[in-house]
């Protein structure tokens, strides 16, 4: 049974995470942290670290958290919890970082449908260069008009 929970654990919290990186880019990054994020709509570096950026950073830290919880206090929901948050982040720099903004140049030949969807949705969420007025903060899952031709 506590593999059951285990993998319950594991899977909703790297779906939660989904709309965590939609919360935390309409309202945070989009909002009081514009700061940080604005590097990424703004290319005003010549720079491969972005400030935004630190937002990798922090979720990371807190997976890491959820580890040592684990590790240290014997806390053993937190492990699925830490690798879910840690699951989630690695999908997300591959879509965001590798696939559509090509960071590492890998991917490039990616062309079915799901993968025409999200970089659709991506473009129209930068086609707006400034805090507000923006469409489409998730990264994983997005509107399915983005999938129609």
């Amino acid at each position: 049974m506590h593999t059951v929970y285990w993998i319950l654990i594991f899977l909703g919290t790297f779906f939660f995470m989904e709309f965590m990186a939609w919360f935390t880019h309409k309202y945070i990054m989009h909002g009081f942290l514009w700061s940080l994020h604005k590097d990424h709509h703004h290319k005003d570096h010549s720079s491969w670290w972005e400030r935004n950026d630190l937002f990798f950073v922090f979720y990371a830290l807190v997976s890491i958290g959820c580890f040592l919880l684990w590790r240290y206090e014997d806390v053993w929901f937190t492990l699925p919890i830490g690798l879910g948050i840690l699951a989630y982040g690695m999908a997300y720099f591959t879509v965001h970082d590798i696939f559509i903004h090509q960071r590492f140049k890998l991917f490039r030949n990616a062309n079915n449908w799901y993968a025409r969807g999200i970089r659709r949705a991506h473009k129209m969420h930068h086609k707006h260069l400034g805090k507000d007025h923006g469409e489409n903060f998730g990264m994983l899952i997005v509107p399915f008009k983005y999938f129609k031709k």
